[in-house]
């Protein structure tokens, strides 16, 4: 089972105010959207974020690793090409979401994804507890029942087959994707929503936005990394960034500077991005031979891109020689500055194995590394 994620920020969102699309305004230092990408990635197995065209070099910014499409003149267009743009890729169940939610808590996504188990659409919704009341000329002019009214929210989720044959056989207006569905006779399970899933339409929703983000806390996510080279005939090692005079050189597809491989892959951990391989693949030509600080930059990049700092860092290489003491400091000094962090984030040292392996052979060098990154 595959699911995806579709993500509309394709809106101009006047009402909020601001020179720029309310989706692209900051909200605790980042764009709106990035928050709302950040809430999928790890729960859903594909993100696709329909843009605006004129918004395609900002959302390059936000949205790494997502699939882009060009939303339509409509919201509910936009879906349809979204879905259109998943329509031979496999995916079983799709999640559509507002890109004006960021703050949309794991708890309502898994409701929506359970629900999807026994129903072919499910959607998250707060029943209506306030009185209502019909107004006209701005006086009272009646009151109105508020017993099974809802609020509806997102993402509404559904099995995509259905969803995309109900987009292509409606007639477009539609409010939202719970509309669609039900044209096209679907059923619709409303799951419990979240307070704290609110939409940022106006202007004051953004103080209110930050209140639940701070209300959140410190989010701390931990990342470690382990890479192996095996040496060759040469004159040096990189290490950590440092060149290293040796007897023998290492072998990789780069530069092979194990310690930094460890040390990437671990940040990459921590933001559930992959390894090294996924952002650099070893068949691409471009990258034989390729300095390793191209690859630490990007995962340093990417970390700030979505809000965390670098709590600290630990990398512990594993060889009998060449001996790493001596240029330790130089390593920790290295790469703090490639990541752009204080040096008394980053600790560098070594270990041997007793002789014993490929290590203790000295047939290579071995290194492990963890990442520990904050977004207050």
């Amino acid at each position: 089972m595959t699911t995806a994620a579709v993500i509309v920020a394709a809106g101009r969102g006047s009402r909020a105010g601001g020179d720029v699309p309310k989706q692209w305004q900051m909200l605790a230092g980042r764009p709106v959207l990035a928050h709302t990408v950040d809430a999928f990635r790890g729960a859903v197995d594909r993100i696709v974020v329909v843009i605006h065209p004129d918004d395609r070099a900002r959302a390059g910014d936000v949205a790494g690793g997502c699939l882009l499409v060009e939303g339509g003149a409509t919201r509910d267009a936009s879906v349809r090409n979204a879905l259109e743009a998943l329509a031979e890729s496999g995916v079983t169940r799709v999640l559509i979401h507002d890109g004006a939610r960021p703050l949309v808590p794991q708890a309502v996504i898994g409701r929506v994804l359970a629900a999807l188990e026994g129903h072919a659409g499910a959607a998250p919704a707060l029943s209506v507890t306030d009185a209502l009341w019909r107004g006209d000329a701005g006086l009272v002019a009646g009151t109105q029942d508020r017993a099974g009214l809802w609020r509806a929210q997102t993402p509404q989720g559904f099995r995509f087959d259905a969803i995309l044959a109900a987009h292509r056989a409606h007639g477009g207006g539609a409010a939202d994707d719970v509309e669609v569905a039900r044209a096209a006779g679907l059923d619709v399970a409303i799951v419990e929503g979240d307070e704290a899933n609110l939409k940022v339409t106006f202007a004051g929703d953004f103080a209110r936005a930050e209140a639940v983000l701070k209300g959140r806390g410190m989010d701390v996510r931990l990342g470690n990394g382990y890479d192996v080279h095996a040496f060759t005939a040469g004159d040096h090692v990189w290490l950590c960034g440092v060149k290293v005079a040796h007897d023998k050189a290492l072998l990789g597809h780069s530069d092979a500077d194990v310690g930094m491989h460890a040390l990437t892959d671990a940040i990459y951990g921590a933001l559930a991005e992959g390894d090294i391989g996924r952002h650099f693949p070893p068949s691409d030509p471009q990258w034989k031979g390729a300095a390793s600080h191209i690859f630490l930059r990007h995962a340093a990049e990417l970390m700030r891109g979505r809000g965390y700092e670098l709590g600290n860092c630990d990398v512990t290489l594993v060889c009998e020689r060449p001996k790493i003491g001596p240029h330790a400091a130089a390593m920790q000094a290295a790469l703090a500055g490639i990541m752009g962090v204080d040096a008394g984030r980053v600790s560098v040292k070594a270990t041997t194995s007793e002789r014993l392996g490929f290590t203790g052979r000295e047939e290579g060098i071995a290194a492990l590394a963890t990442a520990c990154l904050v977004r207050a």
